[in-house]
């Protein structure tokens, strides 16, 4: 079976707050064919949401276990934790979505994880809106607390900063490529129309 896609090509600028250049080739391929409905530009700048779920594993690994590190011993064990993990992940998540449908419009991303996760940890530590009278309230307190708490409706795109903590890590030739700070940038992207078909991309 083959699937019809559709080619862009971008050659795309990142402007560091420290005043690093990078340039890039970007190849995107989408199934997303009609260009008026789609356009390669939005399409582009889109595409760096594809790491939202690195962002998932961040708050995770950061936010949720705050550095600790897995317990168990066994697999067994491991396998317990990590499906815990997820499954409080998920109950916070339905939780900031059941609040963010309160207001229509409202990006999810205005919603601070840190926020969520305090306020479900003050519930469960108060045994707080266990019982409730009346209907079930979606928001609860939950939802209130992150909608008082809302993040700015629009956030400068920012880089993270990434370190090689592994010595034998395979990404060792990436070593001092990227900031050692987390930076706002600047995107710009030009996106190019082939007519003789695809141009090669540099080796690295």
């Amino acid at each position: 079976m083959l699937l019809e896609v559709r080619v862009i090509e971008a050659q795309v600028t990142v402007r560091l707050a420290d005043g690093t250049v990078r340039h890039e080739q970007w190849r995107l391929l989408t199934s997303l064919l009609d260009p008026i409905r789609y356009p390669a530009d939005q399409l582009v700048r889109l595409y760096h949401d594809r790491w939202q779920a690195e962002t998932t594993y961040f708050s995770i690994k950061a936010t949720m276990l705050d550095g600790r590190v897995l317990r168990s011993r066994s697999i067994d064990g491991l396998d317990q934790e990590v499906y815990a993990l997820l499954t409080a992940y998920q109950a916070l998540i339905r939780a900031a979505a059941d609040a963010a449908g309160t207001q229509p419009g409202l990006d999810m991303d205005r919603i601070s994880f840190t926020v969520l996760l305090q306020s479900a940890a003050d519930q469960v530590i108060t045994a707080g809106n266990i019982l409730t009278p009346g209907p079930a309230d979606l928001v609860g307190a939950i939802g209130r607390a992150v909608l008082d708490a809302l993040l700015p409706a629009w956030r400068r795109p920012r880089i993270k900063a990434r370190t090689r903590k592994n010595p034998t890590s395979k990404y060792g030739p990436n070593a001092g490529q990227h900031p050692t700070t987390s930076q706002t940038y600047t995107f710009h992207a030009d996106v190019m129309f082939l007519e003789h078909g695809l141009a090669p991309r540099p080796r690295r």
